[in-house]
This record gives structure tokens, C-alpha cells and sequence, in this order.
């Protein structure tokens, strides 16, 4: 193996579905014991079992990474077994409107997940791993950085896990903790076959197509492509490597222009 996980301890939040799902087989894969939260046991069983099929370790934990308590007792439960040394933070939920379409509900339902969830698994992770170091990454997002049309609380969600992945990389250098964030563009995922069936159900394929153009690239990534960056990030292959964003997006950020 490349990138050689074996006797790590890792923490994927959202690791049911999509990009979490993939990234947690990638790192079972290589060897890291993978710990699912998922608010979602089912899913999260669904992965364990798939990485254990496959001859991995790997425990599923439900859990709602709003919930300050709860994140707290089951990182802390995990920590007290072995020293956890990987930690992805990708739960998280979507929202399509703009700041006048964006309810304070709306608001306060991203940023539980999206901003407070991130600083909840951070929170509770870094005492276990200040004595030994180890490897936090954010997902965040394209739209952390250029305006996306109606994405007002997302795309401010996803600007906090950005900000908060330099901050984190920047506090704990002299612990041996490395701080990075991925920033995906569309990625074919179960969350776009909904969308596109609840909102375009009588042109799902011609709106796929389009949806598909806004990459430079001609198509959108796949999960599986997100978990192997994520897979490189986490190694000691990337050992010199800290405080720094990694869009994956098909030429989105640099190659839309004329």
C-alpha cells in the first residue's frame, strides 16, 4: 500500500453516503480502523459491514453531530480505547435559496450541522490528539470561495469550515496536528439523483447534462475521487503538508472564464 494507514484510528462524520462513504472504505482499505458517525445508524451499518466484508475494521456510531454532548461522550469513549488519529469532518446538509429565501430556521438548521458540527468533532478530537499529533480535514467546498448562485447559508458554511481549517492548522502546529480542507465542485452523489428527481422529474436527464457542464472538465466528480485525496491528505505521504485547501472540481475555480 501507497498511502499505509494500518494502526490508525480514524473518525469519518457523514460516513453513510456519498463522499463519506466513500472516503471511509478508502481509509479502511489502507488499513486505518474506521469509526462511522452517522446520524443515520442504518447507513453507517451499511458501511461498516461493507468494510468489513472487504476484510477491514470498522465500528458505526450513531450520532448527531449538532449535539455538543453527544459528540463529546462518543470521541471520548473512542479516545479512551486508543489514541484517535484521523479525523474527517463531512457531515453536513444542503440549502438552495438566497439571503431572501433563507429563513432563520434555514439558517440555524446549516449552521448546527455544518458550522457548530465541525467545531463540535474538532473540539472534542483535539485532547486526544495534542500528545501523539494527527490529521484533521475539513470538507468544504468551491463555494467557499466564488459566489455560487442561490447558496447564501451554504456557501456561508462552508467559508466557516474553510476558516476554521486555517485556524486549527495554525494553533496546533507544534503539536504535530495537520489541518487541511477539500473543496469539491458537483459530485455525482445519491444527494443529486434526489434533487433532480424532486425538482426536474420530467427532464432529469437533460438537467444531469447540464448540471454536469458547469465543470470545465465535461462531467461531475465522483466519490471515489474525493476519497483518494482525502487518502493522500491523511498518510504521512503528505506529512509536509498543513493549512491549505484542495479544490477538486473539474477546472471549475480557474477555467470557467472565456
Amino acid at each position: 500500500m501507497k498511502f499505509n494507514l494500518k494502526g490508525k484510528s480514524a473518525i469519518v462524520t457523514g460516513g453513510g453516503s456519498g463522499i463519506g462513504r466513500a472516503i471511509s472504505i478508502a481509509l479502511a482499505g489502507n488499513g486505518a480502523k474506521l469509526h462511522v458517525f452517522e446520524l443515520n445508524k442504518d447507513a453507517a451499518n451499511g458501511v461498516v459491514k461493507e468494510i468489513k466484508n472487504g476484510g477491514g475494521l470498522a465500528e458505526a456510531h450513531a450520532c448527531n453531530v449538532a449535539s455538543h454532548e453527544q459528540v463529546v461522550q462518543i470521541v471520548t469513549e473512542i479516545g479512551e480505547r486508543k489514541p484517535i488519529d484521523i479525523l474527517i469532518n463531512n457531515a453536513g446538509i444542503a440549502h438552495i435559496g438566497n439571503v431572501e429565501k433563507t429563513t432563520e430556521a434555514d439558517l440555524d438548521k446549516i449552521y448546527s450541522v455544518n458550522v457548530k458540527g465541525v467545531y463540535n468533532c474538532i473540539h472534542a478530537v483535539i485532547p486526544f490528539m495534542k500528545e501523539k499529533g494527527g490529521v484533521i480535514l475539513n470538507m468544504a467546498s468551491i463555494a467557499a470561495t466564488v459566489g455560487i448562485k442561490d447558496r447564501f447559508a451554504y456557501s456561508m458554511s462552508k467559508g466557516a469550515a474553510l476558516t476554521m481549517m486555517y485556524s486549527v492548522a495554525k494553533d496546533y502546529l507544534d503539536h504535530g496536528i495537520r489541518c487541511n480542507s477539500i473543496s469539491p465542485a458537483r459530485i455525482h452523489t445519491p444527494f443529486v439523483d434526489g434533487y433532480l428527481k424532486n425538482n426536474f422529474p420530467d427532464s432529469i436527464e437533460e438537467k444531469f447534462k447540464e448540471l454536469s457542464r458547469t465543470q470545465p472538465i465535461g462531467r461531475m466528480g465522483k466519490p471515489h475521487e474525493v476519497a483518494n485525496l482525502a487518502l493522500y491528505l491523511c498518510s504521512d505521504e503528505a506529512s509536509f503538508i498543513t493549512g491549505t485547501d484542495f479544490p477538486i472540481d473539474g477546472g471549475f475555480l480557474k477555467l470557467n472564464g472565456d
